[in-house]
């Protein structure tokens, strides 16, 4: 009994030194630039005081049971159980280091690695390979640990097969929106962020997250929509969040008293908007005469903002018809709307009063 005693003592000083150790590890880790011995050191920190409990409380339960027990048979086989449970747990300790790891490892790419938020890895991409990586030591761990209590992994794959078989047929549709995600994180039609809609289906807003079964999408209303990644698979997706320019097309009239002025009024505001900073000279500028209407000489003006931030657009937007309206002004032109002439004759003798 004092064995036991003294390796549980032993087990909580070795706990209390790697506590030490640790601290004194990470004031030194805070002082370097480079994440990588943060991360190792964020992975490590749990996994390591829970190793040293198993090893310290496996070691004891051996001693007791040896020191204890008179059957040799039975003691034989509680050692082996004792022994197999700790190299499960050893396992168990080495595969929750290896998740924690990857999980930190996944926020370095997508924040980068000198914090600077600049990273190829998108955090979609990012969350779906730390996902697979993460399923891929669970699923190993858990066969190493059915190896090591003698357990046929053969028969368990077999089984795996037969019974993904059964419920490939009865989760059809899981399946699909599993794939659909897949093609989502291969493509990257859109990411975390972006703002996307479909003229196929009423689905327009803010993706919030793309998960392995749908993908949650905040409408501008501010309501959550839930949309199965396998509708992704037969809709067209449009994403206005990866526009380079905005367009402004707007067709203006004025009046038809104003035709001789049409000519210089168009090339004053073919310069204006060649000169604004906000404009983008590299892409389409037309300002056109474009049609006689019923009560009015219309042109247009097509162009493309050098931003695609919503708010900014509108602005500038606002601003272009202000500075139109401006010019239409100074050529003493004005806007047509619809209007009625009726002729009457000079003279207009009024009918006789019947009565």
């Amino acid at each position: 009994m004092l064995y036991i005693l003294l390796i549980v003592f032993f087990t909580a000083v070795a706990r209390e030194i790697a506590k030490r150790i640790l601290l004194r590890f990470e004031r030194r880790v805070d002082a370097t630039k480079t994440p990588w011995d943060d991360i190792l050191y964020r992975s490590i920190r749990r996994p390591l005081g829970w190793l040293i409990w198993v090893i310290g409380i496996s070691w004891a339960t051996s001693i007791a049971a040896s020191s204890t027990l008179q059957e040799q048979e039975f003691k034989e086989q509680l050692l082996v159980v004792v022994g197999r449970l700790r190299d499960a747990s050893i396992i168990a300790m080495l595969a929750w280091f290896t998740i924690r790891f990857i999980r930190e490892f996944q926020d370095l790419m997508v924040s980068g690695v000198d914090g600077s938020k600049k990273s190829t890895w998108d955090p979609a991409t990012a969350a779906a390979v730390g996902k697979i990586l993460r399923a891929t030591v669970s699923i190993t761990a858990f066969l190493i640990i059915l190896q090591r209590f003698e357990v046929g992994i053969s028969g368990v794959l077999a089984a795996g097969g037969i019974g993904g078989i059964a419920i490939g047929f009865a989760a059809r549709d899981l399946l699909a929106n599993f794939f659909g995600a897949l093609m989502l994180f291969i493509d990257k039609p859109f990411a975390v962020g972006d703002w996307i809609r479909s003229p196929d289906k009423e689905i327009e807003g803010t993706v919030e997250d793309i998960g392995w079964r749908m993908t949650r999408i905040r409408t501008f209303d501010q309501r959550p929509l839930y949309v199965p990644n396998a509708t992704f698979t037969s809709i067209t997706v449009e994403n206005p969040q990866r526009m380079i320019n905005r367009r402004i097309y707007e067709h203006f009239g004025v009046r038809y008293k104003d035709v001789e002025i049409v000519k210089p009024l168009i090339n004053e505001v073919r310069e204006m908007l060649k000169n604004h900073p906000a404009i983008d000279t590299t892409k389409t500028l037309m300002v056109n005469l474009v049609s006689y209407g019923d009560f009015s000489v219309n042109f247009f003006v097509y162009t493309f903002t050098k931003t695609t931030v919503w708010t900014e657009f509108h602005e500038i937007k606002e601003e272009i018809l202000l500075l139109i309206a401006e010019i239409v002004r100074k050529h003493g032109a004005d806007f047509a709307f619809p209007t009625q002439t009726v002729h009457l004759p000079d003279q207009i003798t009024p009918e006789p009063d019947p009565q």
